[in-house]
């Protein structure tokens, strides 16, 4: 949306000129390519004939170097020395017309309304004009007439930070001092200072450091018009000289910088812009808003399309220099003869500039007071301080919080970091510093990350445009450690030059984002016929780190099981979460990333990182974004459950014991195999000898044994017979009383013998005479002494 003039020399002979285009996407959209209006050749020596003037062009003079357009409300034919003139009261036609066209009549449409600034009365005035140039009229049927006006309203009070001194217009609040924008300007109490900045939410008129201008580069018709027009409670669009114009609106920053309080600090964010807005379109309208830095680029940094509600966007700024902001909005991007969608625009309700340079305070906020100072004197606090509430003086935070940007006054401004990270020692951000502690079934798993601390890259694509450019998106990864430094950069407009040049040869270049994930789109050199690839359109994915655990989920970021592959082993993923401060229209709480750190020993040194199969681009709805990280570094650090011991044969009264790693290996560095063992042992030979010897020792001991009970038992069957023999030769007959003597040489064993079960003894004798059918019930055996048998 600049116009210009460039002009380059030829060499003699034939010259060859090309004009490349690119158009950068912006989400479904694409920002139009550049307008040519007028090429022109000079020094042509000679030329094969003259060619008569196109309509709506003429030449008065024989052998003009061009033709001259037809001013408005003429017109020409083709070859035309002269352009003749439309009826005036009924007809009209436009620059470089070749015919004129019936007046129609005059709507809504074709007038708009202004407010004067205020009078010494506080009143505006409602002023109706109509678009010019006026095309319509008012003398037809159904045609409507201009509204009257001079109707007076109150005027809105002034903007917060501004006063009004009993005069027409509001004037800045002094330095120190204070207002609402309804009542007189006061000093802040003591213990506070100032919160300085820009609140406009009334817009009776244009505020000093904001313009507006209308920009089309097709046509002048809106050249000297504006662009926007105040409207009380809003600002809106003007009427502009056609529909396809540019209506822009500009707001100047000298700088930004954090509270007195604050100085100090090396937190990332210095301040914010916001604004409300709303868009009412019938057509393809299209909103954008633009940032340049130091007035070197102007960036597109979001835009919205067609018809949006009432909404709120916020930019967070995040170096201290000079910033214009830029809101320009397009009713319609196709060139029109009439005017279809006067009445599409869109308004602004309020923009609001925290932390400004030069600006002013419709508050006061806390500030500490150094230790000796009993005035109200505000001191600014170390880096990592809050002010605590009952002394008004600076107190470190405790350790692993950091201070928020937004509220240093009480402790609760220190905010704890996320699980698995830590603060830097100002307490300006939370970070990881790449290692990883876990608990898991009584065993404790180590990570160390460190060697995956620089830079990670990865490339995915090819896509298409719908024109079918080829792009990829290249995306940066800085996962830990830095002490929170943002280490990964993506840069629009890379030509021949590598990042660490553009580093090395500028401390502001404009074009370079800093972030812990960022995204760059990339145009082949191949694509567009480019001496080296394009790299544009860099958009930071997250600049907060949250924290890092083996859970899915952490604080509404949840990666899906099925997103990725099932991990091959039982060793859980590491998942670092990060998130992005700025909004946009499709991510109203920001952009979120989750990098799922995986152990794959076949992936040594910065592994492989690679985004779901289900969306390609690393993210399905453009605001979440996930990555698998797979390396061997992602291991956990190896501890003494991962190897065991093998126990070598006891070779010469010594034995080896080796360790070896369990396969297979599911860690990394960690403790060393311990080394091999070597011990005392007694061989196996000595050992035969001692079994043979108690066995040899044993099997006598119980043929012994065995002899002794089978002579014993020998004689007892044999009494027991001879009494069986007697009684039977005699019945009823009582045996000699020394028939049951004992005989000489006998022993005298009074004893029961129960003979109902075999002893072992027993088993071993009919074993040896295999009389397995006979048993006998034993008898008890009395003296010869008693009366009876």
């Amino acid at each position: 949306m600049l116009e210009g003039n460039y002009q380059v020399m030829l060499k003699s002979g034939t010259n060859i000129l090309y004009w490349r285009t690119t158009g950068i996407l912006m989400g479904s959209k694409a920002v139009k390519p550049v307008l040519v209006k007028n090429i022109t050749i000079e020094g042509v020596a000679y030329t094969s004939e003259c060619f008569p003037c196109k309509p709506g062009t003429f030449s008065n003079k024989p052998g003009s170097f061009s033709c001259q357009i037809c001013p408005r409300n003429t017109y020409s034919e083709k070859g035309a020395k002269e352009c003749i003139r439309c009826k005036e009261d009924s007809q009209f036609s436009e620059e470089g017309s070749s015919e004129c066209m019936e007046r129609p009549p005059c709507t809504t449409k074709d007038y708009f309304q202004i407010h004067t600034p205020c009078d010494e009365e506080g009143k505006t005035q409602i002023m109706y004009k109509w678009i010019e140039p006026k095309i319509c009229r008012e003398d037809l049927t159904d045609a409507i007439r201009l509204p009257p006006s001079g109707e007076k309203k109150d005027c809105p009070p002034c903007n917060p930070g501004f006063y009004n001194n009993g005069s027409s217009s509001c004037h800045p609040c002094p330095p120190g001092t204070f207002s609402d924008g309804t009542k007189e300007c006061r000093p802040c109490p003591a213990g506070t200072e100032p919160a300085l900045g820009f609140e406009y939410k009334w817009w009776n008129v244009l505020p000093g450091n904001m313009k507006t201008s209308c920009f089309n580069v097709g046509n002048s018709k809106c050249e000297g018009m504006n662009g926007w027009e105040v409207a009380g409670d809003h600002i809106q669009s003007g009427a502009g000289g056609s529909d396809n114009d540019y209506l822009i609106l500009n707001l100047h920053i000298p700088g930004f910088k954090p509270p007195t309080s604050m100085t100090g600090a090396t937190g990332s964010e210095l301040g914010r812009i916001t604004f409300v807005f709303e868009t009412l379109c019938s057509a393809d309208c299209v909103l954008y808003f633009m940032v340049d830095i130091n007035r070197k680029s102007t960036n597109v940094v979001e835009s919205w399309g067609g018809t949006k509600e009432k909404q709120a966007y916020t930019h967070v700024i995040f170096k201290n220099a000079t910033f214009t902001f830029t809101w320009a909005f397009q009713r319609t991007n196709q060139g029109q003869d009439n005017r279809r969608f006067i009445n599409d625009m869109v308004k602004i309700y309020s923009i609001t500039a925290t932390n400004a340079v030069d600006g002013v305070a419709s508050s006061c906020r806390a500030c500490a007071l150094g230790s000796e100072q009993s005035g109200s004197s505000c001191v600014p606090c170390p880096p990592g301080h809050y002010i605590e509430k009952e002394t008004n003086q600076c107190k470190e935070c405790p350790p692993d919080t950091y201070l928020s940007i937004h509220q240093v006054y009480g402790k609760e401004a220190c905010i704890p970091c996320g699980p698995g990270s830590k603060s830097t020692q100002d307490h300006s951000v939370c970070y990881s510093d790449c290692f990883f502690y876990h608990e898991k079934e009584n065993q404790s798993l180590h990570y160390d990350f460190s060697n995956l601390s620089s830079v990670g890259s990865f490339m995915n694509g090819p896509s298409f445009t719908s024109k079918g450019t080829k792009y990829f998106h290249f995306f940066n990864i800085s996962l830990c450690g830095h002490e929170g430094k943002k280490m990964a950069l993506c840069t629009n407009n890379i030509t021949d030059f590598t990042i660490k040049e553009i580093v090395a040869g500028s401390d502001d270049y404009t074009n370079l984002v800093g972030a812990f994930v960022c995204q760059s789109t990339i145009i082949p050199s191949e694509s567009k016929g480019f001496r080296a690839a394009l790299s544009s359109q860099s958009i930071i994915l997250a600049d907060t780190f949250l924290g890092v655990t083996v859970e899915t989920t952490l604080q509404n970021i949840n990666i899906k099981e099925d997103m990725f592959p099932v991990p091959p082993s039982q060793i859980p993923d590491v998942h670092f979460f990060y998130k992005s401060s700025t909004t946009t229209t499709s991510c109203i709480n920001g952009r979120s990333t989750a990098v799922k750190m995986r152990c794959n020993p076949t992936k040594p040194g910065a592994g492989v990182i690679s985004v779901p199969s289900k969306c390609p681009a690393g993210t399905c709805d453009g605001c979440a974004f996930y990555f698998l990280w797979e390396s061997a570094e992602a291991c956990p650090l190896c501890t003494e459950h991962d190897f065991h011991e093998i126990e070598g044969a006891c070779k010469r009264g010594f034995q080896e014991t080796l360790y070896v790693w369990n396969e297979p290996k599911w860690c990394i560095k960690g403790i060393s195999l311990p080394e091999k063992k070597l011990s005392t042992c007694e061989t196996v030979d000595f050992w035969l000898k001692v079994g043979a010897g108690v066995g040899a020792f044993t099997a006598v001991l119980l043929v012994a044994l065995t002899c002794y009970f089978w002579k014993k038992n020998q004689k007892l069957e044999y009494k027991y017979s001879k009494l069986v023999m007697t009684t039977n030769s005699k019945e009823c007959e009582l045996p000699a009383a020394d028939s049951c003597a004992i005989m000489e040489g006998e022993d005298n064993e009074e004893e029961v013998v129960y003979s109902n079960k075999q002893s072992l003894l027993g088993k071993l004798k009919s074993l040896a005479t295999k009389e397995k059918e006979d048993h006998f019930e034993s008898v008890q055996l009395k003296s010869s002494r008693s009366p009876n048998i």
